[in-house]
């Protein structure tokens, strides 16, 4: 399994703790990591990879996102790649940063008709494989990360989170 070294930084009251995240995210971003090593033969450094993730609310998320996508209005999950990557490449030490924001989270998840946790989880999968330079712009890349992520999700125990949906792009 790559090695990572995840940072996490709460700034809601209403998210866990850092030390009830932890375990989470390790879980989580560690059955990423594995994934992409085997299955997809992505390259990891021998040093640890550090990744950030950045628990907050709607209004920080709706600022971070007019800033830097311009699009002044919150949304579930932003990743910051801290460098460019191309999927399969080797990445730098510092992968970059995931925020998500809690009200969307949750929002979506009733709507979606699913846990609060496993909605969690898809999003930093998802964000994830953005550090990775996987993206949803066209049609084609949508279809390749989505279908990450639902492989990703089932190592997890989790089903297909585009069931019945047609790509994001």
């Amino acid at each position: 399994m790559p090695d990572l070294d995840i940072q996490i930084s709460v700034e809601d009251e209403r998210w866990p703790d850092e030390a009830q995240l932890a375990p989470l995210c390790e879980r989580v971003l560690g059955a990423a990591a594995t994934f992409l090593s085997g299955a997809e033969k992505q390259p990891f450094p021998t040093q640890p990879c550090e990744v950030s993730l950045v628990f907050t609310d709607d209004a920080a998320i709706r600022e971070i996102n007019a800033e830097w996508r311009g699009k002044d209005k919150p949304t579930n999950v932003l990743s910051f790649p801290a460098f460019p990557v191309t999927p399969g490449r080797m990445p730098g030490p510092m992968l970059g940063d995931i925020v998500i924001a809690r009200e969307t989270v949750e929002r979506e998840a009733l709507d979606l008709e699913k846990s609060f946790d496993d909605h969690l989880t898809h999003l930093m999968v998802h964000g994830f494989l953005h550090l990775f330079g996987y993206d949803h712009i066209e049609t084609d890349e949508a279809e390749k990360m989505e279908a990450l992520e639902t492989r990703i999700l089932a190592t997890l125990g989790l089903s297909d989170p585009y069931a019945g949906q047609d790509p994001l792009a």
